[in-house]
């Protein structure tokens, strides 16, 4: 849900921005058109990308632990014949 203050707002009562912008983004006019944009910072990280990595999904975090145990190929191994 976005929101609208006008900039005489933002300069008075910054501290509702702040919490309009909590809710969505908020949209800052200047002579009634939009000159600013006002974003929570987990906003503004899902925009630039800057959420969890793929290494921190794979990761387990602390709490996970288990073992891995894969098993091995049953091949038998012969010469590389490299002439």
């Amino acid at each position: 849900m976005a929101a609208t203050f006008t900039s005489r707002d933002f300069n008075r009562d910054p501290g509702s921005i702040k919490r309009a912008a909590m809710s969505g983004p908020v949209f800052i006019t200047d002579r009634n058109k939009p000159s600013l944009v006002v974003l929570a910072i987990k906003d503004y990280e899902k925009l630039a990308g800057r959420g969890m990595s793929l290494l921190d999904v794979l990761m387990p975090g602390d709490d996970q632990d288990f073992d891995f145990d894969p098993p091995r190929a049953n091949v038998a191994a012969r010469p590389v014949d490299l002439d």
